[in-house]
């Protein structure tokens, strides 16, 4: 399943979502949940206990000035690469 992530970190249960997620799942970090992988963040630290992938939409990030402020752990992707996500997973949950 794909879990996308539009909210910030502050405005939704990032451990709630952390317990449906299985290894075979991707997140996808958008919007304001791009906020969630800021280094040195509690919700990063949260993610990285995390045996699955996360991904960050890249024009969210810039759109923020959040250049440089996002921990390498994260994997930043284009709007193309969200469709291969979408296409990989045929479940999606807006989170």
């Amino acid at each position: 399943m794909l879990y996308t992530v539009s909210h910030s970190p502050y405005r939704c249960d990032l451990s709630a979502l952390l317990r449906l997620v299985t290894s075979e799942d991707d997140i996808l970090f958008l919007q304001d949940g791009v906020m969630a992988v800021l280094k040195n963040s509690d919700s990063l630290k949260l993610l990285l206990s995390q045996s699955t992938s996360f991904f960050v939409l890249e024009e969210d990030i810039i759109a923020r000035g959040l250049v440089g402020q996002i921990s390498d752990s994260a994997t930043l992707i284009s709007y193309t690469h969200f469709v291969d996500l979408t296409l990989k997973h045929q479940q999606q949950l807006a989170w």
